[in-house]
């Protein structure tokens, strides 16, 4: 069985011209007929150079090239796409609210947001401080456009404990390898992470209701939202709610 079914029922709602943002080598699979453009902040040829553990052939063609954290979407119109994916990227940005933001102004009114985050308590991040509100606030109301040293040490603390017992030329290229490959700078819980987003939506003023979501109680993996921006028509509803 994919473990990855619970995603199934909110890309069944996805229709027309898409964006999926960080897909790597893992793409989403979207309903036949829909026309998918893929955006990353590197090439499939620099991914297959950063990630050798990872098959090169499954990269997928990047259209778009753009940094999240420097205005990465300035590059696209408002309510360009019917619908954008980000799953599993928020994680690794330095500045999410922005992201979140900037998503939603890139989809139509009446379209689809997939937002999926990993459920810190199913991964290598479990024992890891959930990163709360008012971190991420604060880094979005100072602009912050990169991560700062201390959230890849944390990563490392907790996930790779073991550089810190090397010599230290050793941890400072743990370090840089960890910013290279983006590494999680962020963690949450799949609670968590819905507070974080229903407050984004209350402070940025953004019309988003909630068409389907799976958690991680549920899939054992993550959270993984369908959201629909306010106007131009609604979805049936029949997703509605959270998946037992």
């Amino acid at each position: 069985m994919n473990p990855l079914n619970h995603r199934l029922p909110a890309y069944s709602q996805l229709a027309g011209r898409g964006l999926e943002i960080g897909a790597l080598h893992e793409p989403a699979q979207v309903p036949a007929g829909v026309t998918m453009k893929y955006f990353d902040a590197i090439t499939e040829g620099q991914a297959a150079v950063l990630f050798p553990e990872i098959d090169p052939t499954r990269f997928v063609h990047v259209d778009y090239i753009g940094d999240l954290d420097r205005d990465g979407l300035a590059q696209f119109q408002g309510s360009e796409f019917d619908f954008v994916i980000i799953n599993h990227v928020l994680e690794h940005v330095a500045n999410p609210i922005r992201t979140i933001e900037e998503v939603f102004r890139i989809v139509r009114p009446g379209g689809f947001a997939v937002i999926g985050i990993p459920d810190k308590r199913f991964t290598f991040d479990r024992e890891r401080a959930d990163t709360t509100a008012a971190h991420l606030w604060s880094d979005y109301d100072g602009k912050v456009d990169r991560n700062s040293d201390e959230h890849y040490l944390d990563f490392l603390r907790n996930v790779a404990p073991h550089v810190f017992l090397e010599p230290a030329g050793n941890l400072v290229h743990h370090l840089n390898r960890s910013r290279d490959r983006r590494e999680h700078a962020h963690v949450w819980t799949s609670a968590t992470f819905r507070a974080l987003l229903e407050s984004v939506f209350s402070m940025r003023r953004i019309d988003a209701r909630c068409v389907y979501e799976s958690v991680g109680d549920a899939n054992q993996i993550e959270y993984l939202g369908l959201w629909q921006r306010a106007g131009g028509g609604r979805a049936d509803g029949h997703l509605g709610g959270k998946l037992k």
